[in-house]
């Protein structure tokens, strides 16, 4: 049901200016992974993992058919025995190089020791950017920075909802993938089915 969520969140919010920014930002993502065919690598603080995120962009990737969208989730603390594709830890920051873009995801403090490595990734020519509730140090490293303050108008609007106009944004403003045409009963077909499927086993 994300499709019909996010659809009732933009009439909500027509007339104010998070419709505008949020598409604003997802434009920034396309346009720093798209060049490079991906190198998204998507990481929160301590205490917040990006979870949705990584699963709503992975979503959005195999729908608008721009699989460089699809995120590489970078972790604080790997359990034993996770999946390769979950068990990518902190360390993966300390490689990220131009080409890549790392988009750190922090509705709390993201704390010193991830800001001094995504400090670090900036240097080494890395695309930072940042969805955050205002954190004055993330954004400043940020190439580009959206945030969601606790005082955000409406009141409703946190973090995880402009998370889902963000994703949202990033697939349907792309280029058609160049596939076969489909007739538009098809398309409303394959609509239905992936509003009325389970959650991706994935994530």
């Amino acid at each position: 049901m994300d499709a019909v969520r996010v659809a009732l969140l933009r009439e909500v919010l027509a007339g104010t200016e998070w419709i505008q920014a949020t598409r604003r930002f997802a434009g920034s993502l396309r346009a720093s992974v798209a060049p490079h065919g991906g190198g998204l690598l998507l990481v929160g603080s301590a205490e917040y993992e990006p979870w949705h995120l990584a699963a709503h962009l992975d979503d959005e990737a195999a729908w608008s058919g721009l699989p460089e969208l699809s995120p590489t989730l970078v972790r604080h603390r790997v359990p034993l025995g996770v999946p390769a594709h979950l068990s990518v830890g902190l360390g993966r920051l300390e490689t990220a190089r131009r080409g890549e873009t790392l988009l750190v995801v922090a509705p709390d403090s993201p704390g010193g020791g991830l800001l001094e490595r995504v400090h670090d990734a900036r240097r080494n020519g890395a695309t930072v950017l940042a969805l955050d509730s205002g954190d004055r140090e993330l954004g400043a490293l940020a190439h580009d920075a959206l945030s969601a303050p606790l005082a955000a108008v409406p009141a409703d609007l946190d973090l995880d909802t402009v998370q889902h106009l963000v994703s949202a944004a990033a697939g349907e403003n792309s280029l058609p993938a160049p596939r076969r045409h489909r007739r538009f009963r098809d398309r409303l077909s394959r609509l239905a089915d992936q509003l009325t499927a389970p959650p991706p086993a994935r994530w």
